[in-house]
């Protein structure tokens, strides 16, 4: 196998030094043009890649920032992931039996969390590395994510606190989608869920008329969970209402199991007025159940999600729901990652985003009819 080239060898290749072949790579607009043309053309010439690793080394920093997310489809044992489709085989002709896609929320929420961290990292000159904490094993695949970058954002509850706590003491931590709390050393970036779902309840109540509601949770150890569960109390004590200490059922946010709840509640012939789910992917899944047995959504129950993915916007009828920033909140984690980089000393702050009630047809609202004004009491505020 022939010698990989290195930096030496495009110098000695073009005649210049090291330093000047290094000042073309990282910081091209302090060079001449003749010569930035002439190192590149040795480069395509000699075939020489950059060692990430070598410039890490030399200025202490990878330039890489690590996200780490949970494993949302269950699968944390090897050999339960089905056979890998053999190539080569005939294309298979079926009739399409019409059910409802499996989609796990991670797939969207997080694939859009993703993208907004990927913008803000290309934006300052930064890549990011991804890891999922999966199976038995997690622990040891996150402290080996977190030895290989310079900074860690990752979803609260994916890693245990002592784990957490002694990647901090070697790199910057930033944890999205989860509050802070008092003694904390780390940066928080979330959302206001529960004055989200408190304004959508209350426009439930108060726009609507709706007495009788029930509350379908998501996974039991989600901080935005119990937010949100939060917000939906908060709006039925200031209306008056009876206020319930746990969800009317409870799900894990899945598309699956919502449409499994859903056939439930059918089935005991106890449907209350209006369902308010704790994220989109619930809402739908009982949507797909309560179209399938001719239930009329909103005439006969008004259904709400929170998360504002396009898939809400895309059902029949349109789901009203609570838009979160997921781009945003990947972008907030990378640039208060760059800013603990930079100064290592800031205090741990919590940051949150604000959110924004999109009113559609699954509440009763028509899609065009002009929505009720803002309210901004106690911190329900709402926009159409």
């Amino acid at each position: 196998m022939a010698k990989t080239p290195t930096v030496y060898d495009v110098a000695k290749h073009v005649g210049m030094s090291t330093a000047t072949v290094s000042r073309v790579l990282r910081r091209p607009d302090d060079v001449r043009p003749e010569t930035r043309a002439l190192v590149h053309a040795a480069i395509q010439e000699l075939g020489y890649v950059p060692s990430g690793a070598a410039r890490g080394l030399a200025a202490r920093q990878t330039g890489v920032l690590g996200l780490c997310f949970p494993d949302v489809d269950g699968i944390d044992d090897p050999a339960a992931l089905p056979a890998p489709v053999a190539a080569g085989q005939a294309v298979e002709v079926v009739v399409d039996a019409g059910e409802a896609p499996d989609v796990h929320p991670g797939n969207l929420y997080m694939g859009e969390v993703m993208r907004g961290a990927e913008l803000e990292a290309w934006r300052t000159g930064l890549a990011v590395m991804i890891g999922v904490a999966r199976g038995p094993g997690s622990a040891a695949l996150v402290s080996d994510l977190a030895g290989r970058v310079d900074g860690l954002a990752v979803l609260s509850a994916t890693v245990p606190d002592d784990v957490l706590v002694h990647i901090a003491r070697r790199i910057p931590v930033v944890v999205m989608a989860g509050p802070g709390i008092a003694g904390d050393p780390h940066d928080h970036i979330s959302v206001d869920n529960a004055a989200g779902m408190r304004a959508l309840t209350t426009h439930l109540v108060v726009d609507h008329g709706l007495r009788d509601l029930a509350f379908v949770g998501g996974s039991p150890d989600s901080p935005d969970d119990a937010e949100r569960f939060l917000g939906y109390r908060t709006a039925l004590a200031d209306a008056g209402l009876a206020v319930p200490d746990a969800p009317a059922v409870r799900g894990d946010f899945t598309r699956t199991t919502a449409r499994g709840l859903a056939r439930t509640m059918l089935a005991a012939g106890d449907l209350p007025r209006a369902l308010v789910c704790s994220n989109d992917q619930t809402a739908l899944g009982f949507l797909d159940e309560l179209g399938a047995a001719g239930v009329d959504v909103p005439g006969r129950v008004a259904l709400t999600g929170f998360d504002g993915i396009d898939a809400g916007r895309a059902a029949t009828p349109p789901l009203t729901t609570v838009r979160q920033p997921m781009v945003e909140l990947g972008r907030a984690a990378v640039e208060r990652l760059r800013r603990r980089m930079a100064d290592p000393g800031l205090p741990p702050a919590t940051i949150n985003l604000p959110v924004r009630v999109l009113l559609r047809r699954s509440c009763g609202c028509a899609s065009t009819a002009a929505a009720p004004a803002g309210r901004a009491a106690g911190g329900a505020g709402r926009t159409a």
